[in-house]
Parts: structure tokens; sequence; C-alpha cells
């Protein structure tokens, strides 16, 4: 049995909306006005703190504020979860206000910088996170497949188990005006590269840990810092146990990429690791031929183990929703390119 805490999400909850990152502009606040619509006509009820509704020099509010409403919010009892708008640029600069000792098992829901806050709950405090749709994913008139296990997702509890299987489609450009709010038109394809740099070409790969991680592009930031020591997780709250990791790219070029993965690798994030899982993205912009793939087969060499990538996660929807800190079963029929992901809460 892990030290892992796991919140669990309840009929008619009320959802805190606060902007740890970015809140919203003026002109996009009935977007804000659909999800909580949507959310209370689902038997929720939506309570938005004043940095969701505003949006100045890349953050919702100066990071003593943000920090100010996030940790009143999470405090109190009258708030059970929270799911922020969406991600944004700054949200480190709050990382060291927030108020570690007095943390409540709740619920943090969200993807992009907000996996900032989302992993170093998880490493300093060893309550669960959730690494899915941010509260504007879910204003549509009704939600995909993927998008929709959210809800049960967090519902399940400690000491369930709950299965997740890959998109059948997936978005390749934004339709802003679109009723479900995600246009899926491309078939879905999870794609393996094994431990000797080789694609998979048949068969069933199949890999297990405790899941860490979030968008590459600001996780990376915590290193070397007391947010982001995976060696005092590990040792505190999974001990002799392996880590899963998956993350996405919202803006690298390849080389950024391998950059802050031999950075994660010398920094120790990889040791006792099963596998790594990689997101969907509209970026890996190759640098002088090196593509993604490149970077794929180097790492899978490098570290002995199998890479899943093209998976549903970030910043091309729809996205499983992953937990930090759950053991995690990953299956992947490579010839059908179909993967199963399934956790669990113990």
């Amino acid at each position: 049995m892990s030290g892992i805490q796991y919140p669990s999400l309840k009929e008619g909850a009320a959802i805190g909306v606060t902007a740890p990152s970015s809140g919203v502009e003026g002109n996009l606040h009935h977007l804000l006005e659909r999800a909580r619509e949507r959310l209370n006509a689902s038997g929720f009820q939506v309570r938005y703190g004043d940095t969701a509704w505003t949006q100045n020099k890349a953050k919702s509010a100066p990071a003593a504020k943000r920090a100010q409403e996030f940790n009143a919010m999470i405090q109190d009892a009258g708030v059970d979860l929270i799911i922020p708008p969406w991600g944004g640029e700054l949200l480190i600069e709050m990382v060291e206000q927030v108020e570690w000792d007095n943390l409540p098992c709740k619920w943090v829901l969200g993807y992009s910088d907000l996996s900032v806050l989302l992993l170093a709950i998880t490493l300093k405090t060893g309550i669960a996170t959730a690494h899915g749709s941010n509260l504007v994913d879910l204003r549509g008139e009704t939600l995909d497949e993927t998008t929709a296990m959210w809800r049960s997702v967090l519902s399940a509890g400690a000491g369930t188990s709950v299965v997740q299987h890959s998109s059948r489609l997936y978005q390749k450009a934004w339709q802003f005006d679109h009723p479900n709010v995600f246009n899926l038109t491309e078939p879905t394809f999870w794609r393996t590269m094994m431990p000797d740099g080789a694609p998979a070409v048949g068969g069933q790969v199949r890999f297990q840990g405790r899941l860490l991680g979030g968008c590459i592009d600001v996780i990376r930031h915590l290193i070397g810092t007391p947010y982001g020591d995976v060696k005092r997780f590990t040792d505190a709250f999974i001990p002799g146990e392996q880590v899963l990791w998956y993350l996405e790219n919202c803006e690298l070029n390849t080389a950024d990429v391998r950059r802050s993965l031999v950075q994660m690798k010398l920094a120790g994030w990889f040791e006792n690791c099963s596998g790594l899982l990689f997101g969907r993205s509209p970026a890996n912009r190759p640098v002088e031929n090196y593509t993604i793939e490149d970077v794929f087969r180097d790492l899978a060499q490098e570290l002995g183990l199998p890479v899943v990538y093209d998976i549903d996660c970030g910043h091309v929807p729809p996205q499983i929703t992953f937990i930090n800190g759950a053991y995690a079963e990953v299956e992947v029929d490579v010839e059908a390119g179909r993967g199963t992901v399934t956790q669990h809460f113990s």
C-alpha cells in the first residue's frame, strides 16, 4: 500500500474556479458563463474567484493574489475541487506562496501550465492530482467519450480502479464555434518505440508504474527546486516502486525537447522508471533533420525502456485523465495503434 492520498468527487460537488496561471480576458468571458451553465446542469455548483475573470501581462493577477485566492479556495470547506479555467505561462511564480502545510485532500484538475502545480502538489504532499481537461473544455453541449471520463475517474475513490481507452478520433485543428468544443476528425494511433530504438511492429506492449508527468515545457523548471524532488517523493510515498512518466510538448522544437529530457535524466527523474508516454503535439518542429522520432529513439535506447507516443494527452485533444500518484498499467496493441490505461487508486 502506498502513501498516496486520493480525493473523491461526490455528486453535487462545488467546483472552485481560480486562475493560478492565466485568467480569461473580457471578450472571452462567455466561455466561463457557458462552462458554468453546462456544469450546473450536470449537478455541480460552480464558484468563480476574481482571478478567473482577469488577464494582463501573461497572468491573471500578481503572484501573491493568485496564491492567496488558491489557498483560500482549496482550504474552503464549501469547495470540493478546483478546476482552473485553463493554463497559461507563469504559474511557477506563485508556487512558493502555496500554503503547502495546509492543503486538504481535494482534486485539482487541469493541464498545460497547470501541470506545474499538479506535479508539485503530488511530489510534496503525496496527494493525487488530475491531469486532464481544463474548465473551458467542459462547456460543450456533449462531451466525447475520452473527455467525459474525467468525472468517472475523479469519482472513483481510494481502493478502486478505472479503465480508459485511447480515443477513436483526435482534433487536428480548432473550430472555436464547435458545439461540442472539440473538432475530432483524425484517426488516433498510438505508436511505440522499443528499448532497442526500433519501432514496435506487432504484438502487445505492456508496462506499469506510478504515474507522474505533465507539460514538459513547464514542469522541467521544477528541477532543482523543493517542488520537483522526485527522489524524496518516491522514498516517502512509493518506496521500492517504479515511476511511469507521461509527458506532452506544447511549443518546443525537437532540440529543446531533447535538452529537456536529458536534463530530467541527469536530475534523476528517470531513475526506477518503467516506461514513458508522450502526448500528440502541435509543435515537435525538426531541427536539422532531427525529428521527434529521433528524440524518442535516443531516449528509448539510453534508458532501455519503451516509449509510447501520440497518446491522448495534452494540447491536441481529447485527452485521458491521468492521475499523478496512481498505479497504472498500460497496454498497447501495436498493430491496431490502440491503448488502454488502467489506473489503481491504491
